[in-house]
């Protein structure tokens, strides 16, 4: 599959989870690959388990961090597709929300994209051509308990996903995001991990609390959000704009 020939592929959270099953994905399909992310041991794993994909490129980069996201796509050069995946999520209830928490939910989820988006949109613009994807959550479309801080900055990710989108449909750039349920990564064992510290809870019973809000029954899986990113990215779906879609097997409509 050649669909994304050419084409230079960002990928920021790139080292693991659903970062690393878009690289594939988009590897597979012919485009050129650039992994971001704060460690830079685990991004050259990745590149390392895509060899079969021709070279893959490994930049060190906080997304909060304004100046290291310039130099970071500086080095990189233009970009066709950027997928704004790099995030972090963590429960505290409303009333121990403190502002050092609130801050850190928006700086990773929400000001990181618009970093690295503002980092490719000239050229994508100069061009003509682009695809920007931002991975949100479920969490951007209906509220969760006790991740408040988190469900605010993804909600701000949906915000400014139709924001860009509108202003750049003339431009031949699309914005859309994805909005997985939960999803079996290391984000999730962290969900699990806290539940069962907290609970006493068995993993099992744990997995079946969240489990639960899937009508299908299940987690998603890594490779089904990274199916639909390429989707988005692909030559035929040059029409979606400003859309986030849900992921998660029905949980949201």
């Amino acid at each position: 599959m050649t669909a994304l020939a050419n084409q230079h592929a960002v990928i920021t959270g790139g080292g693991s989870g659903i970062g690393a099953a878009c690289a594939e994905a988009l590897a597979h399909a012919g485009a050129r690959i650039t992994l971001m992310g704060r460690d830079l041991a685990r991004l050259e794993a990745q590149r390392d388990a895509m060899r079969a994909h021709g070279d893959v490129a490994c930049v060190s980069v906080d997304v909060t961090n304004e100046a290291a996201v310039e130099e970071a796509f500086a080095r990189a050069g233009p970009v066709d597709i950027l997928v704004n995946n790099a995030g972090h999520a963590q429960a505290a209830p409303f009333a121990h929300t403190d502002a050092a928490l609130w801050q850190r939910m928006l700086d990773v989820n929400l000001t990181g994209v618009f970093l690295c988006t503002r980092a490719v949109l000239p050229s994508m613009l100069e061009r003509g051509h682009g695809r920007i994807v931002n991975v949100a959550s479920t969490a951007g479309q209906i509220g969760y308990a006790y991740v408040a801080a988190y469900c605010a900055a993804k909600h701000g990710v949906i915000g400014l996903t139709r924001a860009l989108a509108a202003e750049v449909a003339t431009k031949g750039v699309t914005v859309n995001a994805v909005c997985p349920g939960y999803t079996e990564t290391e984000l999730l064992r962290a969900s699990l991990d806290r539940i069962m510290s907290k609970t006493s809870r068995s993993e099992q019973d744990a997995r079946d609390a969240l489990v639960r809000h899937n009508p299908q029954r299940r987690f998603v899986q890594p490779e089904e959000v990274a199916s639909a990113v390429l989707w988005l990215c692909a030559p035929g779906s040059a029409a979606m704009n400003g859309q986030s879609i849900s992921v998660s097997g029905g949980e949201v409509t």
